[in-house]
């Protein structure tokens, strides 16, 4: 699955009234992703709420916020393509452009500064059209010899091992409740749910990587960070490459999950969908390289 698409026309900068020791890895993303801002909240700082802000605690809960956020979803489908989704469809959308970016909250610090923050659904409020989360930063885990390693909140892990699995844990520790309130709207349960959880941190890092100019670097991280029997998540990173037209190589992967995308517009997949055979998807990854 693609970048979700952003519904702002300008992009957003990144706004920092308390600096952490992730906030760097989240200007990097920043400037090389405008769509997605970062802002952290200081001490005592309230949460955004109102002008389309939600509380991720409360899409985690299932309830009349998780309505709203959806709603969105099901009004731009009817928008862009002149019928409505299923609502199980419209809840997969929905869970996938608030997932995509949630996870770089993670793999980012991790991934430019070796730096894995933890955020519990509650310290975490999203701002869906303008691209913007705001993040209270509290603790973190880093390798020793670190600078940040003497900063309130940080623990020192012992080496690269153990700080792919603090990923894996402050993901999943985020990312199990937000699942449990759209998972009945998408009629999804369990593996179904965590091989789509496993596709969002894959895809987000691999596309913002590849603005980075460090595709391939954040391609061999993402095999280590996640080689296989990695509960809750599904299967591995699961790159591979296929021979173009012209004997250039294309990189693909087979995901874990579906979005339900074709259900609205068949044609319309992206490169990687599950559905896609390999002609398909040589034919697709050709013409992105054409544009």
């Amino acid at each position: 699955m693609s970048a979700p698409a952003p519904a702002a026309a300008s992009p957003v900068g990144a706004s920092h009234p308390a600096r952490s020791a992730v906030a760097d890895a989240y200007d990097r993303m920043t400037e090389a992703y405008p769509h997605l801002g970062v802002m952290e909240l200081g001490p005592g700082e309230p949460a955004p709420v109102g002008a389309g802000w939600v509380a991720v605690a409360g899409l985690a809960a299932g309830g009349a916020d998780l309505d709203r956020f959806l709603a969105w979803d099901d009004a731009q489908v009817l928008s862009d393509y002149g019928q409505r989704a299923r609502p199980d469809v419209v809840a997969s959308f929905g869970l996938h452009r608030y997932a995509w970016p949630a996870c770089l909250l993670f793999t980012m610090p991790w991934f430019l500064l070796r730096r894995v923050p933890r955020f519990p659904v509650e310290h975490v409020s999203f701002q869906r059209t303008l691209g913007r989360m705001a993040v209270r930063v509290g603790d973190f885990a880093c390798l020793p010899g670190d600078p940040a390693a003497t900063l309130p909140g940080a623990r020192v892990v012992p080496d690269e091992d153990a700080l792919r699995a603090e990923v894996r844990a402050a993901v999943a520790e985020h990312m199990e409740p937000v699942l449990g309130g759209f998972g009945p709207r998408m009629r999804r349960r369990g593996r179904a749910l965590w091989g789509m959880a496993t596709d969002e941190i894959v895809e987000g890092l691999w596309y913002v990587a590849q603005l980075l100019g460090e595709e391939r670097r954040a391609m061999a991280e993402l095999e280590r960070l996640l080689p296989g029997a990695t509960r809750p998540y599904v299967g591995t990173a699961a790159f591979r490459e296929l021979t173009g037209p012209n004997g250039d190589a294309l990189t693909t992967r087979d995901r874990a999950s579906c979005c339900f995308f074709y259900t609205v517009d068949p044609e319309d997949t992206c490169a990687n969908c599950p559905r896609n055979c390999d002609a398909v998807r040589i034919e697709k990854l050709t013409a992105a390289a054409a544009c």
